[in-house]
């Protein structure tokens, strides 16, 4: 599998690795008999890069994901800023959660908490290295007027805590893993980051990167991994978009979308999961499959040809940013 750089590090990553949220019931309804096959199956097709984080069913994806890594040769990122207390929470599907441990979270992004999760993140994957470490959900999008103080506890001392963990060679990249763009071109004026994760931003859907974020990044030696390919499922044919019900001006671009797929026989899903590749400063894909079955389909997915007529019709029908790279031929 093609591997890209991370930023200015000398990792290389898959251009396609394995999202870890419904390994953790995220969304998801699958036991760790199952997880741990979904992760077999993607070790077996040379998938090398997993992604994972204490969020996804409050730590079962890092111990799934732990135990099928153990022993053998891979890239890992995890994420910080959410710490795991004991005490399950009333409602977990109020989370979108599936049997999650009995856990709740408690938020801390500064200096102790980042240096906490990442020492607690270890214990609970049974690993003794975490290749990527990404702060997770700081924003607006998550914690809303919140996000003031979380930023702030981020900017003076969070973000010490990771670059001491990366000078020390403890972790060898360090970023962000969140579904907004404004946060990261926040993050930029604070620090030197290697990677965004950005989930559902650089999709068929929207392209709004290229507007500020991307350029900005391209400036920075920052590259970009893209979570949500398939906008929580619209671009699959799921109703759900931004992890909740789409709304209708998404579903019509979605069918418009899917119309054009249809006119030159391709999958919708196999252009929504090659294309956030077609920019260079996209480091890699990760889909999160929720079975085996949904993983081979995948592969199937990323190995389709996709005409550049295709490509050329999207942005001649106004379905695709006339900036977003596409070949020519």
């Amino acid at each position: 599998m093609e591997k890209r750089q991370v930023g200015k590090t000398g990792l290389e990553i898959d251009t396609l690795g394995l999202g870890g949220a419904p390994l953790g019931g995220n969304f998801a309804d699958l036991d760790y008999a199952q997880a741990a096959d979904l992760i077999r199956s993607a070790k077996n097709a040379g998938t090398g890069y997993f992604d994972t984080a204490p969020w996804y069913g409050f730590g079962r994806s890092e111990r799934v994901v732990g135990d099928m890594l153990r022993g053998s040769d891979y890239v890992l990122s995890d994420k910080v800023g959410r710490l795991l207390r004991p005490g399950a929470v009333a409602d977990p599907m109020a989370f979108g959660m599936v049997d999650p441990l009995p856990f709740h979270v408690v938020y801390d992004y500064g200096y102790d908490g980042i240096m906490r999760a990442w020492e607690d993140n270890l214990q609970r994957l049974g690993l003794d290295r975490i290749d990527i470490l990404l702060a997770h959900d700081i924003g607006a999008f998550q914690h809303g007027d919140e996000n003031v103080r979380h930023f702030r506890d981020l900017e003076q001392g969070g973000y010490r805590a990771m670059e001491e963990l990366r000078r020390a060679g403890h972790v060898s990249a360090i970023g962000l893993g969140v579904n907004e763009n404004q946060v990261c071109m926040d993050a930029l004026g604070i620090g030197d980051w290697d990677v965004f994760l950005l989930a559902g931003r650089y999709t068929l859907l929207e392209q709004t990167p290229l507007d500020a974020l991307f350029p900005a990044c391209q400036s920075a030696g920052t590259s970009i991994i893209c979570g949500g390919p398939f906008n929580s499922g619209i671009l699959v044919g799921r109703e759900m978009w931004n992890y909740a019900k789409a709304p209708e001006e998404i579903i019509q671009k979605a069918r418009a979308l899917s119309a054009a797929a249809d006119a030159f026989d391709i999958p919708l899903a196999a252009a929504a999961l090659q294309f956030p590749l077609l920019n260079d400063i996209v480091t890699s894909v990760i889909p999160g499959p929720r079975n085996a079955g949904e993983l081979d389909q995948i592969l199937d997915w990323f190995q389709t040809p996709v005409p550049a007529a295709f490509w050329a019709a999207l942005k001649s029908q106004g379905l695709l940013d006339e900036r977003a790279p596409v070949p020519s031929r």
